[in-house]
């Protein structure tokens, strides 16, 4: 990835990686992100890869997630469970994109999530949060959480979306039972927990911190992005143990299993939800014999999520009303 953006005013730094680029395959949930010294991992055909990554300029996030099967082709669409959990994922996403707008509550995007993945014969990944973005914070307060425990249930909290705010809307769809587990597989991304403070003991450790500071301040990271990976490796252990850092395990559904995933940035307009980082998801290379059974979820993804079409539908309802009463209808101060 270029470190410029040539495209921005001079008066704006491009400032770096606000999530370390991972790519979670098949039954691998999310965060594998491999070091350099890691074995070679070949793709091959049928492989459910799901790729996520984020940036930042200047402290302002936006965060992105793929998933594509390898080797599927318009001339030859898949079928099966994956073909379901890909299109019960993508329906997901873009059932919050209608959701997700100032006013709506965030339990409303929960209970359809649960909703479209049951359609589907598939689960939502348990406990999973999507968050609220604001300069140089990557996890807000304000969070959607995905298939919740009944415990979880009671203990997050309820949230209305504002105008203004940004959330990185994060879906994650197994065709199991969405349960994830910590398999044991080494860390490789870690963020700084700012509330934490302690005196590192080893120069090694020390070192890794400090230039992990200067480098990532509160962003994400991967041990990948050192130089010396040896020491990155022995650095980050003091750093880990003593809370400095947050780390990212490695989370995977049962095997056999595949886990699909679609992340998206939406600043919430006054207007309507502007979506800034869009989805490559080709419909037509996924046939699935399932569909959404809930009519207003229906109608819900047949609406247009398109803030052009809505505002010539409001000029088209302002017409008629002119035309109707002879008066002009009044419109909103500011969209």
């Amino acid at each position: 990835m270029s470190p410029t953006y040539h495209s921005l005013s001079p008066s704006i730094s491009f400032s770096g990686i606000a999530f370390p680029t991972c790519v979670s395959v098949n039954n691998c949930v999310c965060h594998h992100s491999p070091l350099k010294s890691d074995p070679d991992v070949i793709l091959k055909d049928g492989d459910l890869v799901k790729i996520d990554l984020g940036v930042h300029v200047d402290g302002f996030i936006s965060n992105v997630a793929h998933s594509f099967v390898v080797g599927v082709t318009k001339e030859n669409p898949l079928t099966g469970r994956k073909a379901d959990v890909m299109k019960a994922a993508h329906l997901c996403a873009e059932a919050a994109l209608r959701l997700v707008k100032p006013g709506n509550q965030n339990t409303q995007v929960t209970e359809a999530w649960n909703k479209i993945a049951k359609s589907f014969k598939c689960s939502p990944i348990e406990g999973m949060l999507s968050h609220q973005l604001k300069q140089h914070v990557i996890d807000g307060e304000k969070t959607i959480i995905q298939n919740p425990t009944d415990q979880q249930k009671k203990d997050h909290e309820k949230a209305e979306f504002e105008v203004h705010e940004v959330y990185a809307v994060d879906v994650l769809i197994s065709t199991g039972e969405g349960k994830a587990k910590d398999g044991g597989q080494r860390t490789t991304v870690y963020k700084r927990d700012p509330n934490k403070v302690y005196g590192l003991k080893m120069k090694t450790s020390r070192t890794f911190f400090s230039e992990m500071e200067r480098r990532f301040d509160t962003m994400p990271f991967t041990l990948r992005a050192f130089e010396d990976e040896g020491k990155a490796r022995l650095g980050v252990v003091e750093c880990a143990k003593h809370e400095l850092l947050q780390p990212f395990s490695v989370l995977h559904e049962k095997e056999g299993e595949f886990v699909a995933q679609f992340k998206f940035t939406v600043l919430l307009m006054a207007n309507g939800p502007l979506r800034i980082t869009n989805s490559l998801f080709e419909p037509e290379l996924y046939k699935s014999e399932h569909e959404v059974e809930d009519a207003e979820l229906k109608a819900l993804l047949q609406s247009s999520a398109s803030r052009k079409t809505q505002k010539k539908k409001k000029k088209k309802a302002s017409k008629t009303v002119e035309s109707a009463t002879g008066q002009a209808m009044e419109t909103e101060a500011a969209e």
